[in-house]
This record gives structure tokens, sequence and C-alpha cells, in this order.
């Protein structure tokens, strides 16, 4: 079978096997798939600036034209002694399907086939053809462990020439993971933000995280959907005695649980995972809350979310007839979402 174990795709890719011609990049992790995908192209020793060298396609263009992708591959260079044709935004395009198949058996002699698709389904289409070929190589890309963050960290402190505190990385680490380009991204907005420091201290992931007391009603929403009941009952309350109106917090748990209720439906119509929906979430997730989504993502189900959503817009109604009681029937609803999530968290 020619495929790699997740743990293996690192290895493989500092020293790709010199006798296969089609590489397929798959995973929910897309910034990992991405992100190989250039150091993969990087050891062809093609110019990957030459439009002559490198033919860039989109999975879409490719199935459109049926036969494209063939057509690329036997097509004889005239500037070199080989192109590499890489594939984009792949996924379960039959006419892709067919190319590739047709490829694996007769591989072209000139060309290098790259592909980067998304969370592919084992043993179907595309994936299946090229784990069966003696030619081609499927590279699965996960999200990163906590093993593959720290050395992510570690290689941009390196670039830099900075360290970072224990209580520091562990903050940080929380918030990564998601997607491999993002995390990356993450860490060097802190590294610019902390330039002519030596070492990286918690303060400095505090305050690129936006940890700040005037967001107190967003500390009391995250604590509601991670089932924190006594840290939730602390953020409302500060937020109540500070001036702030229960309504935000009863508006923003809304605007949190309908978003989280169509990035579950995505996750069941598509059979993703809850770190490949969060990291293709439009609007974006906030980076430092990505883990946070996720977890409520893989508790709450249908069901849950709409009796969640239901009692919010009891209690907003509720507040507007008695804005007496305001604080006390936000509180109410709010407090019972967190106790359910609680109960949630402890079946999942």
């Amino acid at each position: 079978m020619a495929q790699k174990k997740a743990y293996e795709v690192d290895g493989w890719l500092a020293r790709p096997d010199q006798r296969i011609s089609i590489v397929l990049l798959y995973g929910p992790d897309r910034g990992l798939v991405s992100e190989r995908a250039k150091a993969f192209a990087g050891k062809t020793g093609l110019p990957l600036d030459d439009p002559f060298s490198v033919v860039r396609l989109e999975g879409s263009e490719v199935d459109r034209d049926e036969g494209r992708l063939l057509d690329e591959a036997r097509t004889v260079p005239m500037f070199s002694d080989r192109r590499l044709l890489w594939v984009r935004n792949a996924s379960g395009q039959k006419a892709l399907a067919d190319d590739v198949k047709a490829l694996t058996a007769e591989p072209a002699r000139d060309a290098i086939i790259l592909i980067e698709a998304g969370d592919l389904k084992k043993g179907v289409g595309l994936r299946a053809i090229v784990e069966a070929a003696d030619n081609a190589m499927a590279l699965p890309c996960y999200a990163d462990e906590a093993r593959d963050i720290d050395a992510v960290i570690d290689d941009e402190l390196r670039k830099a020439g900075m360290s970072m505190t224990m209580e520091a990385r562990q903050a940080l680490r929380r918030n990564l993971g998601g997607d491999r380009l993002a995390s990356r991204g993450e860490i060097e907005k802190l590294v610019l933000y902390a330039h002519g420091q030596q070492d990286i201290g918690l303060e400095d992931i505090k305050a690129m995280s936006g940890d700040v007391s005037g967001a107190s009603f967003d500390d009391a929403v995250d604590a509601l959907l991670e089932g924190k009941i006594g840290d939730f009952d602390t953020a409302f309350t500060r937020h109540c005695q500070s001036g702030g109106q229960p309504f935000l917090v009863l508006s923003s748990a809304m605007r949190q649980l309908q978003q989280i209720q169509v990035m579950r439906g995505q996750m069941e119509s598509g059979n993703r995972n809850a770190a490949s929906v969060v990291a293709a979430a439009r609007p974006p997730v906030f980076f430092s809350r990505r883990k946070l989504v996720e977890k409520a993502l893989e508790r709450w189900n249908v069901d849950a979310l709409s009796r969640a959503l239901t009692r919010l817009q009891t209690a907003v109604l509720q507040t507007r007839r008695r804005p007496d009681l305001s604080v006390a029937l936000a509180r109410q609803a709010l407090l019972g979402i967190a106790v359910e999530s609680s109960r949630l968290a402890q079946r999942a």
C-alpha cells in the first residue's frame, strides 16, 4: 500500500522516494497540507516561480476539463527535463480521479504530480487509487498534537533567536493545533510583538490573545460553552457590576450557539471532524478560541443546541418584559445552559 502513517509523513518528505511520480497530501488540516506540499515542491529542485516548469491547477478546473491533467502530464517539457503539475483544492472530483488512475497505470515520464486535497474517506475515489498504486504516495495531514505544536514553536523561536518560558509555552499551546499555517502565523505575530526581547513570557501571550477585563461578557460566554459554572457566574457578575447590560451576554451567547449549530450541521452532513470545520469557518473563529469551539462542537449535538437557543430566545423576551429583573432572568437562563454543557462534557 502506497501510504504513510501520520507520524511518518515528515520523515518521508525529508527524503522523498524518487520513484514516486504522484504525491497526494490530504486531510482536515488544510494549513498542514499546504505547508507540506510546498516542502515537497521544493524538494523537486524545479524553479517554483517558473510557469514552464510548474503548472498550477485547481481541482475544480481539472474536473470541468476532463482529461486536462492527463494531457498536461503527457506534454513534453520545452525548457526543462521535467515539470511539476500542482493541483490544489482537490476533493472527490471524478475527472481528477480518472486522470490519476490512468497515470498510475501508465506513469508520465516527464511529470511529477502533486495534489493537495481535503479530508478524503478511506477506500474511496482518489485516495483509494493512490494508495493502491506503486508509483504514487498518499500522505495524511491531521491536526497537530502537542509534540508537533512544540516543534512548530521551536522552529519559529529558533528563526527569531528567542526563547519562551514554560508558562508561556503552555498558554500558547492551548490555542494552537487546529490548522498548521494558522498556528505558524500566530507564533510569527507573537515573535514580532516581542521583538527586542530575549524571552517571551506569559504576559506577552495574554497581550496577544486579547485577555482584557473589558471583554468580561466574552469570558462569561466562553465559560458557559465549556460548562465551567463557577467561572461563568464570576464573569457574568463582574460584567453586570461594572455597568454592563445582561442583554449583551445573552446576545453573544446566542450568536456563538447559532454559529456552532451551523458548523455542527456541516460536521454531520459532510462527515467531517470539528477541527476541519472550525479551520474553514467563515467568518473565521478567532484563533485563541478555536480549541474551545472545537470542544463545544464535539460536545453539543443538534437537539441540545436547539434547546439552548430556545432558552435564550425566551430569556431575551422575558428581560424585555421585565427589565427590572433582567439580571436575574439572564443569569438563570445562562446558568441552565452552563449546567447542560457540563453534563454533556461528562458524557462525551
